[in-house]
């Protein structure tokens, strides 16, 4: 009986009891636990090696409580941060509930915008400054991954073979141009652009030693030799003042056929000619056929002119890159079978200086489409041989000019020396008063004059508005901001509020452009060859102007838009009618900044982004940027593209701030190794 007594007590030891409540404490922990784990986490994935040598992924076991409903938020806010675990493979180890402490505050996030919390334009906007000795090593690979949908994404564009650093996709397309049925008119300088499926899908590489380019004003006198490899045209017009080699540069006198003694002694002449030119005030936008390297239009812009400088892509092959490199406004552009992608009474003064064109041929069908280029009342100065040397092909050439100029109603206000200028009329009275059956004949009424995309030339004479408008506007620099007559004549669904329209737009970009410069420093960067992708009413180039940022810009106006191209060169500025699904008629590495506003999501219905891109790589600078501002709905792909491509991007939000419909990405392309 004591012995049964004596084993009783030793259940009451204090070393059972504690065995006791140990293990009644393991089994509550485990029933809570089990309990806790079942309600709170309804989705856990667990990942197990596979033993299977051919299967390409781990197997996967999910949880029976997938798809049940949890309150994420509580379970955040009710649970601690635990360190992650290096070896991924092990499952994570829940966090106690109920005994951590509270989180500890969030770090200080630099933010991107350039709007504060309140909506409210800041100064202070940091802006990763530019370094241009950041060079990009580029593998020449191009890296895919096709998605779960099966769409195949470009991680990284390749680089197009070094024979292909001057590519131009329209005018380099031989396969093209091998079957024209004729090139007797110059049709092989025309476009011929690739078929969709042949287009470019790589980047275009620069010459080896290219070098950020040689500053403005300094580069209109001279440019880096490695930048435009290319001593051929300073071989064949070495002994005409063109351009000359200097050790690693190219050097500009500022000579040219018919001007050998310079540019600035010719335009003089010009002046003294005729004082009602008035450059600067009443001649603000011309255009120089034939340009050679542009010197007409370089000293022209230092007495505010804006010129444009056309050329073919002929025997005279990198004439138009040799301007673009300067600084000079310039394009690739031949009088051959169609109409030149500029409206009707663009320029106030057209210039050939020996450009080699043929104006009497066909009747005149050349100088007919400068007579539909050249504004009422404008001037078109030719010097060439005809002018001034008495030999009989010569004066015969002079006779045909004459008559031809006299049948279009031209003036010949003055003829000296090597140089004749005739002067466009005002209206169309000279035209109706010809005698019946006089060649060529007015246009039908029903010819739209600024209807350019790939249109033929017309053997006829383009009328001039009823109304007279493109001949009443006027000088510079009041034209800038003036919303001119032609506003009312575009083709467009609001007509009582065009000026409203206009006023507006150019008060938008004025606070964009005034907002850019602020912060983000556009005054610092070194712009100077810009173009503007979807152009408007051309308040972007004229909000750069107020702004006094020494560049010019190429307004371009999309053929899925309304034809505002009229009004751009009435303001005073120049511009040119695309379409963006095909590639643009000018050298690679031709501009220090691309400006997109609302252009992607409207050419996305027509045309491949992805090509656009490529294309815009093509003809940007190293060391140039792009600023794209469009809305949310393609900013992810546009970004994606941006960085297969190469460049450096950022998307930032507008100044409508963070919950705007739009937002802007910023590219930069990095000078190459």
């Amino acid at each position: 009986m004591l012995t049964k007594m004596k084993g009783f007590g030793s259940l009451k030891s204090p070393i059972f009891v504690k065995t006791a409540g140990f293990a009644f404490v393991a089994l509550a922990f485990f029933y809570l636990g089990k309990h806790w784990s079942d309600d709170t986490y309804q989705q856990l994935i667990f990942f197990s090696s596979n033993s299977n040598p051919n299967a390409k992924i781990p197997s996967i076991s999910i949880s029976p409580n997938y798809n049940k409903s949890f309150d994420i938020k509580s379970l955040i806010n009710d649970t601690k941060e635990v360190e992650t675990v290096a070896d991924h493979t092990l499952p994570a180890i829940p966090p106690q509930p109920l005994l951590s402490p509270p989180p500890p505050p969030p770090p200080a996030v630099q933010r991107l915008g350039v709007v504060d919390e309140n909506g409210v334009m800041r100064d202070e906007f940091e802006v990763g400054e530019y370094d241009p000795d950041v060079v990009e090593n580029r593998n020449n690979e191009t890296k895919a991954v096709e998605d779960d949908n099966g769409t195949v994404r470009v991680l990284k564009f390749e680089t197009c073979p070094v024979s292909m650093r001057e590519y131009i996709p329209c005018l380099d397309n031989e396969d093209a141009i091998k079957e024209l049925k004729s090139t007797e008119k110059g049709e092989r300088f025309e476009r011929h652009c690739p078929e969709k499926d042949k287009g470019l899908n790589c980047l275009v590489p620069p010459p080896k030693g290219y070098k950020a380019p040689i500053p403005w004003p300094t580069s209109r006198d001279e440019v880096w030799y490695s930048n435009v490899p290319h001593a051929q045209l300073a071989e064949y017009k070495g002994g005409q003042n063109w351009i000359t080699v200097d050790k690693d540069k190219f050097k500009f006198p500022g000579g040219g056929t018919q001007f050998i003694h310079g540019a600035d002694q010719y335009l003089d002449q010009i002046s003294q000619m005729i004082p009602e030119i008035a450059f600067g005030n009443h001649t603000r936008v011309a255009l120089d056929v034939g340009c050679g390297v542009a010197s007409f239009g370089a000293y022209l812009y230092s007495r505010n002119v804006l010129t444009m400088s056309v050329a073919p892509k002929d025997v005279h092959e990198n004439q138009i890159q040799f301007a673009l490199e300067r600084g000079v406004p310039a394009m690739i552009a031949a009088f051959a079978t169609r109409r030149l992608l500029y409206p009707s009474q663009a320029f106030d003064l057209i210039h050939c200086s020996r450009c080699r064109v043929n104006w009497t041929r066909d009747d005149g069908i050349l100088l007919l489409e400068v007579n539909r280029l050249l504004r009422s009342g404008g001037y078109f100065a030719w010097a060439a041989q005809p002018v001034y040397k008495h030999e009989p092909l010569l004066e015969e050439q002079w006779e045909e000019m004459m008559n031809l100029t006299t049948r279009l109603c031209w003036n010949l206000v003055k003829k000296e020396g090597y140089i004749a200028i005739w002067q466009k009329p005002l209206n169309n009275t000279c035209y109706l008063s010809r005698e019946l059956g006089t060649l060529p004949p007015l246009c039908d009424k029903k010819d739209d004059p600024d209807d350019v995309w790939y249109v033929d030339l017309k053997p006829c004479i383009s009328r001039l508005p009823e109304d007279g408008s493109g001949a009443n506007i006027t000088d510079w620099p009041d034209r800038l901001n003036n919303p001119p007559a032609r506003l009312q004549s575009l083709k467009l669904d609001a007509y009582v509020s065009r000026n409203d329209l206009f006023k507006a737009e150019s008060k938008y970009w004025k606070e964009i452009i005034e907002s850019y410069v602020r912060a983000l420093r556009w005054n610092t960067y070194k712009l100077r060859n810009v173009m503007d992708m979807r152009a408007g009413y051309g308040g972007f180039a004229a909000a750069l102007i107020g702004n006094q940022l020494d560049c010019w810009v190429m307004n371009v106006v999309p053929v899925s838009g309304p034809n505002t191209l009229p009004v751009i060169y009435d303001r005073g500025l120049i511009g040119v009618m695309h379409d963006w699904c095909e590639p643009f008629d000018t050298y690679p590495r031709t501009y220090d900044l691309l400006h997109a506003a609302g252009l992607f999501s409207i050419e996305q219905k027509r045309c491949n982004i992805s090509s656009i891109m490529i294309e815009m790589d093509r003809i940007l600078r190293p060391g140039g940027r792009a600023y794209i501002r469009d809305s949310v709905s393609v900013m992810d792909e546009l970004e994606e593209i941006g960085k297969a491509i190469g460049w450096r991007v950022a998307v930032r939000d507008t100044a409508e701030g963070p919950h705007a419909s739009y937002r802007v990405l910023t590219c930069d392309k990095n000078l190459p190794r």
